[in-house]
């Protein structure tokens, strides 16, 4: 897999999939600038002024329909918006919209604007804004992010498809409507894409000129309607952001904003322990360091990395009732919590299924199984295996010695110890393990390494050469796990186990098909429950990630892993530490 594909593949994930919320209220902060005073509280009131600065990797556009960086991603966030956005159960709320009414059993849904919007320049936001938005992502080429958003969510592999699965008009002035060509569970979802302003792309020659120049990557000047608003960019240095005097909920407290670009993430966090900058999140796990420095905030939450160990089911040791029984003493019998406590410092979530655990969707059966070392044993006598010569391993009803083979990146070093440690679950089982590819070096791994590798795991991978793999997925704010387990993906290799279920295939298709909030609920808690029960995967857990903050900024965080300035426009900085 070309790497900067998979870095691309994981920002679409993402978009169609970290909230700071901060409040208005008086706050209070400990003051440590006095070491004979710790216990010693102040009391602050909001107010305006000041500059947060927040860290950015190099970017090739500021048009946020086509950026391929995360980093700006996030950042675009707070100068543009969209019809809905996601609250943190990962559930639809209004932005733009202030009302809808969903009509035809899901295939059309009106949408009532709210009517005190106005652009960064002055204009009124209208309906014929998000017409345009529309249309300009459909006209966009197959690789736009926004264009493989709409198809991978609306269930579609032909890209050419997308001007026929969505149509929107103006219904009068304040409302618009929109048509798919079916009803489907993801239809508000779909709908997060942020909105731009028609009236500056609409001069000159029409047709899809406009529509060109909409998606144009260089000489961009982002107008949104956010809480901040675009001043000037410096090529490769830095964008400078100021507050929206004019936003509907008023003017945010801080007057700039200021993202500053660096090379990577180890430069990043550097210049955050240095105070350069004012926000950073953690790249590994032991972020606890920070927790004895008095100028740091260090704040959990659960990322969209998900761990998973896939069962290769061509192979007939993972085949019919015997496979399930063994993919059943695996869940029982791997300890992931050990895994999570001693290799990841307890920052991972343990979950059944791969489901973020903050989704409205996640059932009580996401949480079916846990380290049980007796009954992943009992599973194993049920299906015939024991040990037969006193070797400590099992053997088969053919007296033929269990062994399996554990196929994952070694030179990522986190999942190579997590292989290492459930290989010494499987032979507390019984179970022998081998792992490979080798991981021939810990030190110096560059990312010619790490190619070269990712070229070797996908040759076994196409060509069935492993029995179990350990890997991982960056999981989208908009579920729909057909990409992994329906059949018909399995051509794909998005569905790289071929895993093929009947069963599986009908669970899936209603979770896509339903059309109203309380079925797509329920669609995805039948689909939970197979899920535990046939083991497609066993999911091992999400990973955990930190949000790190100067204390000198004000307010109630609350972050997640998709928009990690969400609520900025409602904190503030003390006036003594602007």
């Amino acid at each position: 897999m070309n790497l900067k594909k998979f870095w691309y593949l994981t920002l679409i994930i993402l978009i169609m999939i970290v909230i700071i919320g901060c409040d208005k209220n008086d706050s209070t902060i400990e003051n440590d600038t006095n070491s004979e005073n710790k216990d010693e509280v102040v009391e602050y009131t909001p107010e305006e002024g000041g500059q947060i600065i927040v860290p950015l990797t190099n970017f090739n556009t500021l048009n946020p329909l086509i950026t391929e960086n995360s980093s700006y991603y996030f950042l675009s966030k707070l100068i543009f918006e969209g019809l809905f956005e996601f609250d943190k159960d990962l559930n639809v709320k209004n932005q733009l919209a202030d009302s809808y009414n969903i009509k035809d059993d899901g295939r059309i849904i009106e949408i009532k604007l709210k009517n005190n919007i106005f652009w960064h320049d002055g204009e009124r936001f209208k309906p014929e804004d998000v017409v345009f938005t529309v249309n300009t992502i459909k006209y966009a080429s197959a690789d736009s992010t926004y264009k493989q958003m709409f198809t991978n969510a609306m269930g579609s592999r032909v890209m050419s498809d997308t001007r026929k699965i969505l149509d929107v008009s103006v219904k009068d002035s304040d409302s618009i409507v929109i048509t798919f060509d079916k009803g489907f569970s993801n239809n508000l979802e779909v709908l997060t894409f942020p909105i731009i302003p028609k009236h500056i792309f609409t001069s000159g020659k029409g047709g899809n000129n406009y529509f060109a120049k909409a998606l144009e990557t260089s000489n961009y000047r982002p107008i949104g309607t956010g809480p901040f608003k675009f001043e000037s960019y410096e090529n490769m240095k830095e964008i400078r952001l100021s507050a929206n005097d004019k936003y509907r909920d008023g003017k945010p407290y801080i007057n700039e904003i200021i993202g500053r670009v660096l090379e990577n993430e180890e430069d990043i966090l550097t210049a955050f322990e240095t105070g350069q900058i004012n926000i950073a999140t953690t790249v590994d796990v032991d972020w606890d360091k920070y927790s004895q420095n008095s100028r740091i905030k260090s704040l959990e939450f659960v990322s969209g990395n998900y761990e998973f160990l896939g069962f290769n089911f061509r192979k007939e040791l993972f085949s019919g009732e015997k496979g399930q029984g063994l993919r059943r003493a695996m869940a029982y019998g791997i300890n992931r919590q050990s895994i999570i406590q001693k290799l990841y410092l307890g920052h991972g979530t343990q979950i059944d299924v791969p489901l973020h655990p903050d989704s409205w969707l996640l059932s009580e059966k996401a949480n079916t199984f846990g380290y049980n070392l007796e009954l992943a044993k009992e599973e194993l006598k049920k299906i015939g295996w024991k040990d037969i010569n006193d070797d400590g391993f099992l053997e088969d009803e053919n007296g033929k010695t269990i062994s399996i083979k554990i196929l994952t990146n070694s030179y990522n070093l986190m999942r190579f110890r997590t292989a290492e440690m459930i290989k010494d679950d499987l032979k507390k089982l019984g179970i022998n393990a081998t792992i490979y590819p080798e991981n021939k070096k810990q030190d110096n791994i560059t990312i010619e390494d790490i190619k070269k590798q990712w070229t070797e795991i996908n040759q076994f991978i196409n060509g069935s050469d492993y029995d179990i793999v350990i890997l991982g997925w960056q999981l989208s704010v908009i579920p729909d796990l057909s990409f992994a387990f329906h059949s018909s993906q399995i051509s794909y290799n998005t569905n790289f186990i071929r895993y093929s279920n009947e069963n599986m295939d009908k669970l899936l298709q209603n979770t896509f098909l339903v059309t109203t909030r309380e079925e797509k609920l329920k669609a995805y808690d039948e689909l939970q429950g197979f899920i535990v029960e046939d083991l497609p995967y066993l999911s091992l857990f999400f990973k955990n990630k930190a949000l790190l903050i100067d204390n000198k900024i004000i307010g109630d965080f609350e972050p997640t892993f998709f928009n990690i300035y969400k609520g900025i426009e409602k904190c503030y900085i003390p006036k003594s530490l602007q």
